[in-house]
């Protein structure tokens, strides 16, 4: 089975992620974690790199064209990353989506990363205008299209234990033969 999460930044993503796979005893697979290596290994901080991916869009194509290819080649995973319910395509079981209010995830972001939440408010805002913005330029995405998801989650409501039970029904339920009618993603381009 594929499992995706998506999400913005501080929505909990990671942490659901983790305890997922662990749970399921699945692989977990982070964008992030690509994303940040990607970062790395051309010298940049994730803001920087952010700014550099604005400007060249080669850096979201490889990103999208990893996760893409570890949708196809592989199960029993939990692929997490802003675009991995999308990338998965009609390779993904159930796809969750994590979120919670800017002023939760501000806050969550300057505890991980030990700055001023105010800082972190400014930097997650203008991460994700630019994210969404070249979402929809490069593939047609409308981030904010929640339409593709099996289960969307505020993580301000429960804790990451509930959050993982909601989950665990949730895939346990899972009716495969319902997929049937489920209507395909259409209107996104992957050009890489």
């Amino acid at each position: 089975m594929l499992l995706t999460v998506s999400g913005p930044a501080g929505g909990g993503k990671t942490t659901f992620a983790e305890m997922l796979a662990d749970a399921l005893d699945y692989e977990h697979v982070s964008g992030g974690d690509i994303f940040r290596s990607l970062a790395d290994e051309r010298g940049h901080s994730l803001v920087e790199f952010n700014k550099l991916a604005e400007e060249d869009d080669q850096v979201d194509r490889d990103l999208d064209r990893r996760i893409r290819s570890i949708a196809a080649e592989r199960d029993d995973i939990v692929l997490e990353g802003r675009l991995a319910g999308w990338m998965a395509g009609e390779h993904a079981d159930l796809r969750f989506w994590l979120d919670a209010p800017l002023d939760v995830r501000a806050a969550r972001i300057a505890d991980r990363e030990n700055k001023s939440v105010e800082t972190a408010r400014a930097e997650t805002t203008e991460r994700a205008e630019s994210e969404a913005t070249r979402y929809l330029e490069y593939y047609g995405i409308d981030i904010e299209d929640r339409s593709i998801y099996d289960l969307v989650l505020n993580t301000a409501r429960w804790d990451p234990d509930a959050e993982l039970d909601i989950a665990l029904t949730a895939i346990e339920a899972y009716d495969p033969s319902g997929d049937e009618g489920k209507a395909p993603i259409t209107g996104v381009a992957y050009d890489f």
